[in-house]
């Protein structure tokens, strides 16, 4: 079925990854995704790494780990308070920390990161970004709105929910995995009209 492989190759997207001059993490409350971002800049991959999100939109509040709480047992507040925890227990430093705590949902991380960046005088040429496997196209759409002028590559981490991972071989095998994913399709149909409309100006 060519629609399948079509939404796979839409949603799901992993770039070889080069020295950029920043790391993204939009979001979240699973560590693997900090881990992973902490190493890469432990390979020099990167510069800084700046983790993004306040509390959730549809909750009001951190929503809590979600993996490996008894290593990241913290009363954490936000996301981006917990992402910054985890990448300092891997090993960067605070230094190469850059901090958005106010954002709720995935287009304000990418436009609250570019107002901080620019508030810092930084220029990013190229950036990494380091989400849920399924995330990825969402992300990046995101990103490249709010940083027009910049390369992004896409570094997703596995992504793995009741013991099911959720990949582009396998998503259409599990319920979970097709509730994930075509909720994915529709939000990148119905998030960027504005934008897309502007596009025309």
């Amino acid at each position: 079925m060519t629609f399948i492989q079509d939404i796979s190759e839409f949603i799901f997207l992993n770039d070889k990854i080069e020295e950029s001059d920043i790391i993204f993490i939009p979001g979240g409350s699973y560590p693997e995704l900090g881990e992973y971002a902490a190493r890469l800049w432990n390979n020099k991959i990167a510069p800084y790494v700046m983790p993004s999100g306040g509390v959730s939109i549809k909750t009001g509040k951190f929503n809590g780990v979600k993996s490996k709480k008894n290593i990241y047992s913290k009363d954490y507040k936000t996301d981006c308070e917990f992402l910054t925890d985890v990448l300092k227990i891997n090993g960067v430093p605070e230094e190469a920390i850059i901090c958005e705590d106010k954002s709720s949902f995935t287009k304000e991380n990418a436009i609250l990161s570019k107002r901080i960046l620019d508030l810092y005088g930084m220029k990013i040429k190229k950036a990494i970004i380091c989400c849920k496997s399924f995330h990825a196209r969402r992300a990046l759409l995101c990103y490249q709105f709010a940083f027009p002028k910049t390369e992004f590559l896409m570094h997703p981490y596995p992504y793995v929910e009741n013991n099911v991972e959720i990949s582009k071989l396998n998503w259409h095998n599990s319920e979970i995995g097709i509730k994930r994913v075509l909720g994915e399709l529709q939000r990148c149909g119905n998030q960027f009209e504005e934008e897309f409309i502007r596009l025309l100006e």
